[in-house]
């Protein structure tokens, strides 16, 4: 298990937190992070293209000419496929693109994108956001006390009501719920910071004595 400073919304040093091996300590299953992420994707998909059949088309109830006699080839509705305003064959109709992916494939791929990012240095621990009010310009301040650059992911609790509403408006910032957080998310952003509460598998450790300069 390694362990990692635990920051201050002001960037200082407020004890350290574990993370768990489980978590934060595995090699990264790329095969599986593709495949989650994939079924992830086409979930997402809407699935709303939709075209008429013949039989769906209005019109075309009558025979255009009668079927011998005329010297052209025999027809039986206006709104078949082959006639200009007819309906399509073998068209697209309204789907669902999700796959079937295993509680467990989805697990490991989510904790293979937590060390992953855990390997690069780019998780962080924040002691809690104290927020007593929404304020986007708090949160660009607390994101530049911590140092971070890039894309964020903000991983949150029900209580933290305030801190979510400081850094949905920002852009480069992605808010999620603990009980949300998936592979794709996390591997989309730069940098994953947690609260000591919604830290998976994580315990608090001792906070910050003199030494620490703090």
């Amino acid at each position: 298990m390694a362990s990692i400073d635990v920051k201050s919304a002001t960037g200082k040093k407020a004890g350290t937190a574990t993370l768990e091996d489980e978590w934060f300590g595995i090699e990264p299953n790329v095969p599986v992070m593709h495949q989650v992420v994939t079924a992830q994707l086409a979930a997402r998909r809407a699935g709303s293209a939709k075209t008429l059949t013949r039989a769906q088309v209005r019109g075309g109830g009558a025979k255009p000419w009668r079927q011998k006699g005329t010297g052209r080839a025999r027809q039986g509705s206006i709104r078949a496929p082959h006639w200009r305003g007819g309906g399509v064959a073998h068209g697209p109709k309204i789907r669902s693109y999700a796959q079937r992916t295993p509680k467990k494939m989805i697990r490991l791929a989510l904790r293979s994108a937590l060390s992953d990012r855990a390997a690069e240095g780019k998780v962080l621990v924040v002691d809690e956001w104290s927020f007593d009010a929404p304020s986007t310009k708090g949160a660009v301040s607390a994101l530049a006390a911590l140092n971070v650059e890039g894309k964020v992911l903000v991983v949150l609790g029900d209580e933290d009501a305030a801190a979510a509403k400081s850094f949905r408006n920002l852009p480069e910032v992605q808010v999620l719920q603990r009980r949300e957080l998936n592979a794709y998310d996390i591997l989309v952003n730069d940098w994953v910071v947690f609260t000591k509460a919604t830290l998976p598998g994580g315990e608090p450790a001792a906070a910050p004595t003199k030494e620490d300069g703090e």
